[in-house]
């Protein structure tokens, strides 16, 4: 790798300045390095394909793995990487400080905080709770230089609590509070994208397309969003197709589910350089 921690950040916070583009999600060494082979600008970790892969529901991972996972995936690529810090590990302001600064360390160009706290009969923080825990963030990535960059997420429509509103209301405190880009997970519509973009004007804003959607990166562009993501969405293709795989051979005896398989000698031929 030629390209120094400072070079990786700067280069993020360059992409957020202007145009659209796209970050996708690896979730292990051969899926970053292989994204980067494809010629993306920057990637972002997704904290349920990691966990897939470790055989673990999303959201069961400890600190301490999900910080080795982080140093795993920035030594895998050239690339800026993205972490997905959940809701930084920790219910306090004082936590999330914490848990960032452990973060930052690992050498990733940008994070993420949640405001959701795990419990589903109150899913989401009180709104001037998870304004300082943006802060706590926003003061760690300070004390470490303040470089990195920090994405405040308003988790309503992932959830079960849908409502634009105050997913914008808490957009809008988190920019306040010190994030640099916002992201509300779960949006869909032009209608809601356009509203959040405005809304938090001029910062840049985050959408995640997980789905078959009918929108491009045009018309994505054109509502003014700066980059987008797909969170799980590979993780779970990839699952998608060892799963019809695999049911075709447990329940039916047929391997016409490795129609379409990957190459053995191109993905050897991929990776050869890494082996070296």
């Amino acid at each position: 790798m030629t390209r120094t921690i400072a070079q990786k950040r700067a280069d993020f916070r360059a992409l957020h300045a202007q145009g659209c583009f796209v970050i996708p999600n690896p979730w292990d060494t051969g899926s970053a390095r292989y994204l980067q082979g494809l010629g993306f600008k920057a990637l972002a970790t997704t904290s349920s394909g990691h966990a897939w892969s470790q055989g673990l529901a999303d959201g069961a991972q400890s600190r301490e793995t999900v910080l080795a996972h982080l140093r795993d995936m920035v030594a895998a690529t050239d690339l800026p990487v993205n972490a997905d810090f959940e809701n930084g590990f920790a219910a306090d302001a004082r936590g999330v400080a914490e848990s960032v600064r452990l973060a930052v360390e690992t050498g990733v160009a940008g994070l993420s905080i949640e405001d959701s706290t795990g419990d589903a009969a109150n899913p989401l923080f009180a709104i001037d709770v998870a304004v300082e825990r943006l802060r706590a963030a926003r003061g760690a990535i300070d004390a470490a230089g303040g470089d990195t960059l920090l994405v405040g997420r308003a988790e309503n429509f992932f959830v079960g609590r849908p409502d634009l509103d105050d997913a914008i209301a808490r957009l809008k405190a988190y920019a306040e509070a010190g994030a640099d880009c916002l992201y509300a997970p779960g949006i869909r519509t032009r209608e809601q994208i356009a509203a959040v973009v405005a809304a938090v004007a001029p910062k840049p804003v985050n959408l995640l397309i997980g789905w078959a959607s009918d929108l491009t990166m045009r018309d994505i562009a054109e509502l003014g969003v700066r980059r987008v993501s797909v969170g799980g969405a590979l993780a779970r293709s990839a699952w998608g197709g060892f799963d019809r795989a695999a049911r075709a051979l447990a329940e039916q005896g047929r391997f016409n589910g490795f129609e379409g398989a990957a190459s053995g000698a191109d993905l050897n031929g991929f990776f050869a350089p890494f082996s070296e």
